[in-house]
């Protein structure tokens, strides 16, 4: 099996490039997906999110206020690696197992700060 990661920053293409694998019948495993799929209302991450970082990144609706969230992680280090500690292993364990679940000869994962991120 051959995984050919597909990264770059906002607006590079990624999405556009990986549906056109995905149209192929290519599996694609996408990070960002994974990420939204992890804090889905009532989930386990999220309620992990929600005690690290308190009830303000909480939407009345129950889903997580990324634009709250994500202003607190661009301005603060610590907060930023407070996050990543919580996400990036659940990412990676949920992408491996994604990978391994499919016998594709190859196939493509989108993962957007592969470079820029230690231990991703």
């Amino acid at each position: 099996m051959l995984t050919i990661a597909l990264t770059g920053g906002i607006g590079s293409g990624k999405s556009t490039a990986a549906n056109e694998f995905a149209k192929l019948g290519i599996p694609v495993i996408d990070a960002d997906v994974i990420a939204h799929e992890l804090v889905k209302p009532g989930s386990e991450t999220l309620h992990k999110l929600i005690e690290s970082f308190g009830n303000e990144i909480k939407r009345d609706d129950g889903t997580l206020d990324r634009e709250i969230l994500r202003s607190w992680v661009f301005n603060n280090d610590a907060k930023r690696l407070q996050l990543e500690a919580i996400m990036h292993p659940l990412i990676r364990d949920e992408v491996q197992r994604q990978l391994a679940s499919s016998d594709a000869v190859y196939k493509i994962m989108v993962i957007p700060l592969l470079l820029e991120t230690k231990n991703s």
